[in-house]
């Protein structure tokens, strides 16, 4: 997968068997390989990406082109981690555009062509995930609170896990009532594209919080900032770089003098008030991070300052997910429902009428043999070494 900074291509492989007659799925981590995508397609994908308007033939050309680059991480993931013996390979694809009017999403668009993927490993592949989740009704997104709620359930208190990519999302077991589950709005987006355009493309994000550190919070340009309507939506909702992009930045600072430096502790410190502010109403005790915004740590630490000492922040590699590779086994988790006939929404988190199965599937160099339909989906997530000690 590759997330809504597009920066790289993530592949991360695991082992997935059912246990305690399907109550439990475990999950053995074999490791994550990466690759930026090259200079010229990660241009072309800037320049295609709204408001920016897009010939059809650079859609086509980019879904042809990211489908390459995955196609290339696949074989490579599949050489290094699996001995050349992967089963199964689960495409998100790079999200172009995620179509939101009045609140409700009408379709979303994942770019990546998974032919090019099943050709080039010869095994299936299951792709698509969202739309079925946006026809029943749903927001599409985010998916990942499946796995987050098998995950946090039997944990004590009231607990959530948050990811923080180019967009913030959060999953959350309240004391009463569902799974509540929303993106909370940018995590890195509008702070990567504050650091490209003041360092002049020097910078494409701000390693170790070094300019926030050097800074501090212009409170005029966050007051600004935090009147955007989205943050006051109801749950469930979504949002991207449809709204968050580098042109709303933009107009976001004007009239505001406010230093470069300051610019990034400003937005550092909008992604950890928003975070905490959407955390804040479910009474949280507990929060699991991961994401790209972990390794942050002005970030991480403004949203310990947000949350305030009763609420305990741990990120996912405690749980044995690796934090940059949480959402991509996350998705290994749903590609292996798929192919098991097994739904992978949650219709409390999204919206959805229903439980859908997710995502559609592309065969392999073999005709394409479907594993029999478990009883029931499992409940819990178990992460860790299976009974022969590999993981």
């Amino acid at each position: 997968m590759s997330g809504t900074s597009y920066d790289a291509v993530d592949a991360a492989a695991a082992e997935l068997t059912f246990e305690a007659d399907g109550d439990v799925l475990r999950l053995v981590p074999l490791g994550m390989v990466s690759a930026p995508y090259e200079e010229q397609l990660r241009d072309a994908l800037a320049a295609a990406l709204p408001p920016a308007p897009t010939a059809l033939a650079d859609v086509c050309r980019l879904d042809t082109r990211i489908g390459q680059a995955f196609a290339a991480l696949a074989v490579r993931a599949d050489r290094e981690l699996c001995d050349g013996g992967a089963e199964l390979i689960a495409s998100h694809g790079q999200t172009v555009y995620h179509w939101v009017a009045d609140g409700q999403v009408h379709g979303t668009l994942q770019l990546g062509r998974p032919a090019w993927i099943a050709e080039a490993v010869g095994c299936p592949v299951v792709s698509d995930f969202r739309p079925a989740d946006v026809a029943a009704g749903g927001q599409g997104a985010p998916l990942v609170s499946l796995v987050d709620l098998m995950l946090l359930r039997g944990r004590p208190g009231v607990p959530a896990a948050l990811n923080i990519g180019g967009i913030a999302n959060l999953t959350a077991l309240p004391a009463a009532g569902g799974p509540v589950a929303f993106d909370t709005g940018p995590g890195n987006a509008l702070l990567d594209a504050a650091v490209r355009e003041l360092t002049s493309g020097r910078l494409g994000y701000d390693e170790d919080g070094a300019l926030a550190a050097s800074g501090r919070t212009h409170e005029g340009l966050l007051r600004s900032l935090l009147a955007e309507p989205y943050y006051r939506l109801p749950a469930p909702k979504t949002t991207g770089k449809e709204l968050f992009h580098h042109g709303y930045l933009r107009t976001a600072l004007n009239g505001f003098d406010a230093a470069p430096q300051d610019v990034v502790a400003t937005l550092t410190r909008l992604t950890a008030r928003t975070v905490a502010d959407a955390l804040r109403p479910l009474a949280v005790t507990e929060v699991i991070a991961s994401g790209g915004g972990t390794r942050n740590p002005v970030l991480m630490a403004m949203l310990r300052e947000e949350l305030g000492a009763g609420t305990r922040m741990l990120t996912s590699d405690a749980l044995g997910l690796p934090t940059a590779a949480k959402e991509a086994y996350a998705f290994a988790v749903l590609g292996f429902l798929t192919l098991h006939g097994l739904p992978g929404n949650v219709p409390a988190c999204t919206g959805a009428r229903g439980l859908r199965v997710l995502g559609s599937l592309t065969p392999g160099h073999h005709p394409l043999r479907l594993p029999p339909v478990p009883a029931r989906p499992p409940r819990s997530l178990v992460v860790g070494r299976d009974p022969a000690g590999r993981g």
